[in-house]
């Protein structure tokens, strides 16, 4: 008989209690972070039909990375790569009804067919937070801003991260009207800078040089993707709106206090509907230096609709590399189990047993969290399991204990013991 596998489908995890409590602490922490700027949670559908990416999300994604099949109906559906596409569609369901500015997010998991790496899997979870409504440069610096407090809420501090910010207008107008290319040159131009850091300096310039009209133009280019700062950016594009935007954002964001930010016009992001300002998170640990996530302006997707369309930000944190930032900058929380105590009777009456559950059911009306060994086991090996349950505090139950109405409470991490009555347990450990 052939045995099933014990191994998660490729690409995905497990979350044991151990992970899940860290996966839940990330969550909380996202939550947390967002609501105090007013956002709202919202909840969307893990099938879609495959339309709703083909529109705008780019071939890439559509084509090699979607679970797309065929329901019994007939209908081709996608489970959801990502949650932009559907956030617009629900706005777009309710465009007149909706206050403005819409501020949303979402906390949920999504699938692509991609090859496994470190970071990277076929299912991920990741927060999505949105603004609609704001055509103004105030929303770029808005969710940009949030990104940074989520952040400095986990414990980051400056020089752990680098903000990246680049502008698909700024790009398009440099491609077309400052280097002359035709659209298609302009194109692959852009996807040849969205590649940089994949190419070594030789193929760069090659690859550059072949799109140009001049290649004298070369040392334009390179003048452009080897500044950080908007400032040291060629006099001739200096008055040009877009780059004076990103200024103002930059600008506004230094004042607000988010100072770990640069320059990139080599990001590009490479989801199609991205129309304005692009950002990007940079871990800068030499063990994990590479990017966090990311996010962008996207004006035209709600208005694919059918809606009158509505200008749009937004950004996208994952759980996974949120994990590895936290693990290589020493952020970590400490494990410890949500349950206050573990309740371990002495002995094997029936008496204990019941004076056990008795105490633990008034101690959970009084909001504690309790387990109650009902294992039947001795004494060492229940204390063994609160252990490996990260559970800090045992409180034994025995004849006496019952009779006295007072119970040894021991932290089984220090050591420390003491004797409680139930009052007292229940306001020693009730959570605030």
């Amino acid at each position: 008989m052939k045995h099933l596998s014990s191994q998660p489908y490729k690409g995905t995890r497990d979350y044991y209690p151990k992970e899940k409590r860290l996966q839940n602490y990330i969550f909380e922490t996202w939550r947390r972070v967002v609501e105090r700027y007013g956002y709202e949670e919202y909840g969307a559908p893990i099938l879609e039909p495959l339309e709703l990416y083909a529109a705008k999300s780019g071939q890439e994604l559509v084509n090699e990375q979607t679970y797309a099949f065929t329901d019994r109906g007939g209908r081709e559906v996608s489970i959801r790569p990502e949650m932009t596409p559907s956030v617009s569609r629900m706005v777009a369901a309710r465009r007149q009804e909706l206050p403005y500015p819409a501020r949303l997010y979402s906390i949920a998991n999504f699938m692509r067919y991609e090859r496994p790496q470190r970071g990277r899997e076929r299912e991920f979870w990741q927060l999505n937070v949105d603004i609609f409504g704001v055509d103004g440069i105030q929303a770029d610096i808005e969710i940009i801003t949030i990104l940074d407090a989520i952040l400095k809420e986990f414990g980051a501090q400056s020089g752990d991260y680098i903000v990246k910010i680049n502008s698909r207008t700024f790009i398009r107008y440099m491609m077309t009207q400052y280097l002359g290319l035709n659209e298609e040159n302009a194109l692959q131009m852009t996807k040849v800078f969205d590649r940089r850091n994949k190419l070594s300096e030789e193929q760069f310039e090659s690859q550059v040089r072949a799109l140009l009209n001049d290649s004298a133009d070369y040392e334009k280019v390179t003048a452009i993707v080897n500044t950080t700062s908007v400032e040291t950016l060629p006099e001739e594009l200096q008055g040009v709106e877009s780059l004076q935007e990103i200024h103002a954002i930059f600008t506004a964001l230094q004042r607000l206090g988010v100072t770990d930010i640069v320059f990139d016009a080599t990001l590009m992001r490479g989801l199609d509907y991205y129309t304005g300002t692009v950002f990007e998170v940079a871990d800068t640990h030499p063990d994990n230096n590479r990017s966090l996530f990311g996010g962008g302006r996207y004006d035209g997707l709600v208005g694919l609709f059918g809606a009158e369309p509505i200008s749009a930000v937004g950004v996208a944190p994952g759980n996974t590399m949120i994990e590895h930032f936290l693990e290589v900058h020493g952020l970590l929380p400490e494990d410890v189990s949500k349950t206050d105590l573990y309740v371990t009777p002495i002995g094997d009456s029936e008496e204990v047993a019941f004076g056990a559950q008795q105490l633990a059911a008034a101690l959970r009306k009084d909001g504690l969290n309790v387990e109650v060994d009902i294992s039947g086991r001795k004494l060492d090996k229940q204390i063994k399991a609160a252990e490996k349950k990260k559970i800090e505090h045992v409180l034994f139950v025995g004849l006496d204990d019952i009779a006295a109405a007072e119970y040894p409470v021991k932290n089984i991490v220090t050591g420390e013991e003491t004797r409680l009555t139930p009052g007292d347990v229940a306001g020693r450990f009730r959570r605030p």
